[in-house]
């Protein structure tokens, strides 16, 4: 059966009354069938509709054929005449992005004759893939132009061409299209063949903004987002950068230069600390010089530090030096290092007895056990009686 899609008769439309022909239960709920629906089922990379039919929500639309399925969360009788209810934000949101994306489509197309091979609306941006490269710094032209485009308010014209008035025009596709074709066109910019739903105006669109663009399968994926969903967006951004301008003590607008400034700052006190952690870590090492194995713990160690600490250690006291830093409720991170012998044993048996996780090489095993600094030193001195003639210095 053939399924009346208002949602063609005007993308507009939120509410409407219509007959259910057929109601069957499915696992995830029920499928009914109306005569005519303004519920836009998914496809064309546009996401379904939802809403209600009289006292039930609609969950999900698909097409079968050209019958509209509605999966909704309740029964409702066959022959009952019902009004529907479309969830208009989201589907004002996607109409926004959807004819967006035809703007920007024509305008890479006809820029570069690149063709549109993948299209995405995803809750916060829209993903379109390109089959040739779009160089980043030619995205503010192309948001500009496609900007100019929503600013003049053109129409936007949906329609199904005859078969003849088919033959004669020029629209981008994907790939050869049997007549009947739907057609969407906004002047100047793109002609297209399409199923989706779309503004009857550019005007409507509000805003196009294009994010970024990224290699991908030897052409260009690009990240944008139009209308009320590119307002959230910026807005957040807006926010976001307002809290760094406070912690910066910058300008809203010079807020970049001032995290330029910021990383060279850290990046001379950062080698300032590593200068000073190694002195301390050579006086650190001095106190160990000849006494064999060795269990250190150092409080605040990042995994280079622990790598360092036990490197200085291990030159020196003549056997294995086993270097811990943590906490108690979250475990102790570890370095082994041994100038002379094998420490791959005792970093397996180590691992074991004390919840952890490690590897490495033959002189050097790094990792993280989940054991308590009694427990470490408990593992430690049973191994230092097993060991004939070692000692450990706790």
């Amino acid at each position: 059966m053939q399924t009346r899609k208002l949602y063609y008769e005007d993308s507009h439309l939120s509410r409407f009354t219509s007959r259910i022909l057929s109601c069957v239960p499915v696992k995830a709920g029920y499928e009914i069938i109306l005569e005519a629906t303004a519920f836009y089922p998914e496809g064309g990379g546009q996401g379904a509709d939802t809403g209600t039919l009289g006292p039930v929500r609609v969950l999900d639309t698909r097409e079968r054929g050209e019958t509209v399925v509605h999966l909704c969360g309740g029964p409702l009788a066959e022959g009952e005449i019902v009004e529907g209810i479309v969830d208009y934000e989201a589907r004002f949101s996607r109409m926004q992005q959807h004819s967006g994306e035809h703007i920007v489509s024509g305008i890479i197309h006809r820029w570069y004759g690149y063709h549109n091979t993948g299209f995405h609306m995803g809750a916060d941006v829209v993903t379109i893939d390109f089959d040739g490269v779009i160089p980043p710094e030619d995205l503010p032209q192309i948001e500009a132009e496609a900007n100019r485009a929503v600013w003049r308010n053109l129409p936007i014209r949906c329609w199904y061409p005859s078969e003849e008035e088919l033959c004669k025009l020029t629209y981008r596709t994907k790939r050869a299209l049997p007549w009947p074709v739907r057609i969407v066109q906004v002047p100047g910019y793109d002609t297209c063949a399409c199923c989706g739903t779309h503004v009857q105006a550019t005007g409507e669109i509000g805003l196009v903004k294009l994010f970024s663009v990224l290699g991908f399968r030897g052409g260009t994926r690009m990240e944008m987002a139009c209308g009320g969903q590119a307002l959230a967006i910026l807005n957040q951004a807006y926010q976001q950068n307002k809290q760094v301008s406070q912690a910066f003590s910058a300008k809203i607008r010079e807020t970049g230069a001032a995290a330029r400034r910021m990383n060279e700052v850290l990046a001379q006190q950062k080698y300032r600390i590593v200068g000073l952690e190694k002195r301390i870590f050579a006086a650190i090492a001095r106190d160990y010089e000849n006494q064999g194995d060795v269990l250190h713990f150092e409080e605040n160690l990042d995994s280079a530090g622990l790598r360092d600490l036990a490197d200085a250690i291990g030159k020196g006291c003549g056997g294995t030096a086993a270097v811990f830093s943590g906490s108690e409720e979250e475990g102790y991170g570890y370095c082994l290092v041994s100038r002379a012998g094998d420490v791959r044993q005792l970093g397996k048996e180590m691992t074991a007895a004390l919840k952890g996780r490690g590897g490495g090489k033959e002189n050097f095993q790094q990792g993280r056990v989940l054991a308590g600094r009694a427990e470490i030193c408990d593992f430690f001195s049973r191994e230092r009686t097993r060991k004939s003639g070692g000692g450990v210095s706790p």
